[in-house]
């Protein structure tokens, strides 16, 4: 690789970098720390690096330090691993600063991960973004031996998408003033998702189509060399229209082998995987099941509701779920449960103590008596359970049954709680 052009991308970064604009996302990196953002495509892994850049210039560090390089940037052809050190003294040869390395999609460059540990393992400060299951493959994760942190990167949480709304909820009184446009929004939030390109769409479903496309086509068909493509299509649509129940690999596959696609177990629980390492999907273990079946009967959420919108008609209930699940997977990561045994519950917290239900409406009896119940039996159940929640889309009350106090609370006013 030419070094005049590596030194050419240097400068341009630097310049170009200074001057972005985003949305401030509401996540904290410890400082001194090293890290690898991971997530879907387009999630904002990259926006999340200018925001670090430019916490560290307000903080009294010079752009000179700063060493950002998009390894998908057109000007550059293949890389090899030894190209990643010449960059690195492209830079020494042009700034007397210790450089912060900002490398973002570096996993497009075969064997990145020596080059990682080696800054690490020197003292240098080292952000990373990737989009695929590289990042997190075990391979990776020995190589990098614990150097570096694991920073999910979400699309925008509620608050976020306010921000990006120009609604800031740090300003005293601002959730009374917008109180009519935060329910607006909302209801976009709640069909179209958080990705946040979504809200610059003139047409927000037709951009979201162009996004499952390249993570389909590109993310998942092209990179692991998927032979039976309709297979795997269908297979999404299944796990979308299954997104609040637990189902099994075997169910999976009669289910796709029923459209008329046959296809094997073992091929079917390499595709879920390949839908999870993009991140496309989230998978939840039952809280109270032996060893196997959590492996094998879990249920899937969808990392956005705007993706997820994509396969369903009736769609309001599932998205209620699948908005909880994310909130909650991005709030305490891989410790958020549903319980399926002798009693029944949506999403169980053990660390925080905490049962939740979702219900689109509590007016139906059946619906009413079913989601209290659910509640009631784990508090008489073994499981230390303090706090009670039913999320609903609109209704809000609190109901004393049996010794527990349950809040009922609407989805939008629990996101901005959280």
């Amino acid at each position: 690789m030419d070094k005049l052009l590596i030194k050419s991308l240097i400068k341009d970064n630097q310049q170009k970098v200074q001057k972005m604009a985003f949305v401030e996302r509401q996540i904290t990196l410890e400082p001194n720390f090293n890290y690898v953002f991971v997530g879907l495509r387009r999630a904002g892994k990259t926006f999340l690096m200018y925001q670090q850049i430019q916490n560290l210039l307000k903080q009294g560090h010079l752009i000179e330090e700063i060493l950002f390089f998009n390894f998908e940037d057109d000007r550059i052809d293949k890389l090899e691993l030894s190209d990643l050190d010449l960059i690195k003294r492209c830079y020494e040869e042009m700034y007397d600063h210790t450089p912060i390395f900002f490398l973002d999609e570096i996993q497009i460059v075969d064997r990145w991960e020596k080059f990682a540990r080696r800054l690490a393992d020197d003292k240098y400060r080292v952000y990373i973004t990737g989009s695929n299951s590289k990042m997190l493959s075990g391979d990776v994760a020995t190589t990098l031996g614990g150097r570096y942190f694991i920073q999910e990167v979400f699309p925008f949480s509620f608050n976020e998408y306010l921000l990006a709304r120009g609604i800031d909820l740090r300003i005293k009184n601002e959730i009374y003033a917008k109180y009519h446009e935060i329910q607006k929004f909302f209801e976009r939030y709640f069909c179209e998702g958080g990705m946040p390109e979504v809200q610059y769409a003139s047409d927000p479903r037709g951009y979201l189509s162009s996004l499952y496309q390249k993570i389909y086509l590109g993310d998942i068909c092209k990179r692991y060399q998927i032979r039976n493509s309709n297979a795997l299509n269908f297979l999404v649509k299944k796990m979308a229209e299954n997104v609040k129940q637990p189902t099994s690999y075997n169910r999976f596959t009669n289910l796709v082998s029923s459209l008329g696609t046959k296809i094997s177990t073992a091929t079917l629980i390499e595709y879920i995987y390949h839908i999870t390492d993009v991140w496309m999907s989230i998978p939840l273990e039952n809280y109270v099941a032996k060893m196997a079946d959590r492996e094998s009967n879990k249920k899937y959420y969808f990392i956005d509701n705007g993706i997820l919108n994509l396969f369903l008609f009736d769609a309001d209930t599932s998205l209620l779920e699948n908005m909880a699940a994310i909130t909650l997977r991005r709030l305490y990561g891989e410790q958020v449960y549903f319980i399926n045994g002798k009693t029944e519950v949506d999403f169980f917290l053990p660390e925080q103590k905490t049962a939740i239900q979702v219900a689109y409406s509590m007016k139906d009896y059946d619906t009413r008596k079913r989601e209290i119940s659910g509640l009631v039996e784990m508090s008489k159940s073994s499981f230390e359970t303090e706090k009670y929640l039913i999320i609903t889309k609109e209704e809000e009350e609190i109901i004393a049954e049996q010794g527990i106090e349950i809040q009922v609370i609407p989805m939008w006013k629990w996101l901005l709680n959280q």
